[in-house]
């Protein structure tokens, strides 16, 4: 297993790449209202300045700068996928693992 190392640079501006499990489908631009919709929550739980953001069918990339004294990103991109993935239908394919602890598959 790989070992990361991450920046947490209080108000600091981060690059991201994010893509869904299933990457050959079309679900970020195919819902992308519902993406919107994520995006928009969790900036009014932890506001975050969005610098710039490239949607693809199955992949994200985003630069996002943090508010002065803040770090947490990790909780921006959980609430993020959370609501998105309580916003699309079940389509996706589960492991049995993921069937047990009621998760969903889109990430």
């Amino acid at each position: 297993m790989p070992n990361y190392r991450r920046a947490w640079v209080p108000g600091g501006t981060y690059f991201f790449t994010v893509a869904i499990a299933e990457r050959s489908t079309s679900l970020l631009v195919d819902c992308i209202d519902d993406l919107r919709a994520a995006f928009r929550a969790a900036h009014v739980a932890r506001p975050f300045v969005i610098d710039a953001i490239v949607i693809l069918p199955d992949h994200l990339h985003c630069l996002w700068t943090l508010p002065e004294g803040d770090a947490d990103y990790p909780v921006r991109w959980a609430h993020i996928k959370t609501a998105f993935s309580r916003r699309v239908p079940k389509m996706e394919r589960r492991r049995a693992s993921r069937l047990m602890k009621r998760e969903r598959g889109l990430w």
